[in-house]
């Protein structure tokens, strides 16, 4: 950033004490060195004799922006509530300031920015500022992390954008994707296929199978999906294939979004079960499909080959 094109910062303050002079001087260097603000001081300006309140007019009128340091003193002669003699320079700033907000609040709302140290509270920032209805900066520390809220509102870039808005689409028209055919498979176990099933007498021309040919194989079947949040529901009916070869086998299946597992779903020949799941803000979608084997197991020691399905799985 340019001295030519660094924004005017005109910083304002009462004298406290020597300690709070002192800090805001280090906050004013830190801007004008580090971040490059083409920052104004007081205490930079006390060589020879002039008249501060001309000085003060001339700050506040071609600053771009006036940070206001909250502290207990400068809320008392801010809002009059000092006596005339005390503090007139803090005073005299604040005065104008109440002016220029009276004139445009709106602009000047934008322009004049609250800034609260550390020990310092809400309740330092003067009343005609509005604290706690308007923004305010707390700064914590002297680094550019530190002031990150307070140069967002400098140059008006937010520290976090809006994303670009995609296509919206009605709730009753939502476009349906196939989690057969329509989404590409991050990976998948082996023995998974896409095409027909029938469960509990319906059949589904989109499914995932689960079916393998011998024993022997990983008896887990998956498909792992990435959505990259673009999706709200998945509907899918879970069961056991019409057809299979063992009709009394019951077969377990689960959901998983972003590693987080959902409870197993249980089902058996002729009693499926229809899943309608939320899944908004999911970044990364898993289907398991198992058999157990004759003690619970599905490891490579269970021997009895599922026969399950994902009825038309989809996404919307």
């Amino acid at each position: 950033m340019s001295d030519r094109d660094a924004p005017r910062v005109f910083v304002t303050y009462s004298h406290d004490s020597p300690e709070h002079k002192e800090k805001v001087r280090l906050f004013a260097h830190f801007l004008r060195t580090v971040i490059g603000l083409d920052v104004r001081l007081d205490q930079w300006d006390d060589g020879p004799r002039r008249d501060w309140s001309l000085w003060a007019i001339d700050h506040l009128t071609e600053a771009d922006f006036v940070l206001v340091i909250a502290s207990p003193e400068y809320k008392r002669r801010a809002d009059g509530l000092a006596p005339p003699d005390k503090g007139r320079g803090a005073q005299f700033e604040a005065a104008m300031i109440r002016n220029n907000l009276t004139r445009n609040l709106a602009e000047e709302t934008e322009r004049f920015l609250p800034v609260v140290f550390p020990g310092r509270s809400l309740d330092d920032i003067p009343t005609f500022l509005n604290p706690y209805s308007t923004t305010r900066f707390r700064v914590n520390e002297f680094t550019r992390d530190g002031v990150a809220g307070l140069l967002a509102a400098i140059t008006g870039r937010p520290e976090f954008p809006m994303p670009e808005r995609g296509a919206w689409q009605d709730e009753d028209r939502l476009a349906e994707v196939s989690l057969a055919h329509g989404l590409p498979w991050v990976s998948s176990s082996a023995q998974v296929r896409v095409g027909a099933a029938s469960v509990n007498g319906v059949r589904y021309e989109d499914s995932i199978v689960f079916r393998p040919k011998k024993t022997g194989t990983d008896p887990l079947g998956f498909v792992e999906i990435e959505l990259g949040v673009a999706y709200r529901r998945l509907t899918a009916v879970a069961g056991v294939l019409d057809d299979a070869a063992e009709p009394f086998q019951v077969g377990h299946f689960r959901i998983c979004l972003d590693g987080v597992p959902r409870p197993e779903i249980t089902v058996a020949l002729g009693k499926s079960a229809s899943i309608d799941l939320d899944v908004t803000g999911a970044l990364k979608l898993r289907l398991e499909m198992y058999r157990p084997g004759p003690f619970g197991d599905r490891g490579p020691a269970a021997t009895r080959l599922p026969e399950l399905a994902w009825g038309d799985p989809t996404l919307r």
